[in-house]
């Protein structure tokens, strides 16, 4: 006797449906149903081995379009061809475009199952289960209260916050709030927090808020207005430059010069904490040339390095 499925399990089943199938019709371009249809038929994810009903796949087109804001429309004068309408928005990335990827991904884990021992991930600190009421938060404008133990503090403290935005960076989430008592905006990991609480006071996100715009000339997470946006320009030594090429580090990145040895990239960006650190990561292949402080800020801390080992040569 074939058990029972749970709501649970129903739910979980429809939505790996619904990224199936945006991923099917991203990734193909233009696609008939009788071939959708084929598709399904060698899908892990259709159980029972049956076809896709035409009824079905409209609902599933009307749900996706609700959870994702992805269209699917049909050309009808080129064969009844399903396609993307707002192909354009996916592929300038955005918050679609990750999620998308993220459970296509895991579909196709989930598909190949006996590939997953031979796919590796880099492992993420906790936190995700704090995702899902800060989202609710912000869906609902209502304020937070989290106990949260920074690194800085012996033992964590409680307080209330309005949730503007979430971002990720470096394998870790970071909720982005304003702070009531403080009368300013901060940033907090989410592995950093305790305990959450989703209160009832009601707050009004500002409307000249815009999150992407808020980190436009940051390198990550750290936004603060002590570092003015500056033209930082650096040297990196061959081999290094092709990948700094390929992975850009910052999105104003710029090619001022190249040669065999060498190449010389320029950005408009807050040389904080966190860019200082990712250039000091990549040792003697990157040289700041300018701002002349931030060149002296790295050198130094490259000198305290040397003494440091010199001192533990003894």
């Amino acid at each position: 006797m074939k058990s029972r499925k749970t709501s649970k399990d129903t739910t979980s089943n429809l939505f790996n449906r619904y990224v199936w199938l945006v991923d099917l019709i991203y990734r193909r371009g233009e696609i008939t149903f009788e071939e959708i249809n084929a598709y399904w038929q060698r899908s892990s994810l259709n159980l029972e081995g049956e076809d896709l009903p035409l009824r079905t796949f409209h609902n599933h087109r009307q749900a996706i379009e609700q959870m994702f804001d992805i269209n699917i429309e049909c050309d009808k004068r080129n064969g009844y061809k399903y396609y993307i309408e707002n192909m354009d928005d996916m592929e300038r990335g955005g918050v679609r475009s990750w999620l998308l990827n993220t459970f296509a991904i895991n579909n196709l884990i989930n598909e190949s199952h006996k590939l997953k021992q031979r796919i590796l991930f880099e492992k993420i600190p906790s936190g995700q289960m704090y995702l899902t009421p800060i989202l609710e938060a912000m869906r609902d404008n209502l304020s937070i209260e989290i106990t949260y133990q920074s690194f800085w503090r012996e033992s964590p403290n409680t307080f209330e916050i309005h949730p503007y935005c979430i971002k990720v960076f470096k394998q870790r989430w970071y909720v982005i709030g304003y702070s009531p008592y403080k009368n300013n905006i901060f940033i907090y990991a989410l592995d950093r927090i305790k305990q959450i609480h989703t209160s009832e006071n009601k707050f009004q996100l500002p409307k000249d808020f815009d999150g992407e715009a808020y980190f436009a000339d940051c390198f990550g997470i750290v936004a603060g207005e002590e570092h003015p946006t500056e033209e930082v320009r650096i040297k990196v030594y061959s081999v290094q430059d092709r990948y700094i090429r390929a992975l850009p580090l910052h999105h104003s990145q710029k090619e001022e010069v190249n040669t065999p040895d060498y190449t010389i990239f320029s950005y408009r960006i807050k040389p904080s904490f966190d860019f200082q650190q990712e250039l000091l990561s990549h040792g003697a292949e990157v040289e700041v040339l300018s701002p002349r402080w931030f060149r002296d800020e790295v050198a130094e801390i490259i000198s305290q390095q040397y003494t440091a080992y010199r001192a533990s040569d003894g």
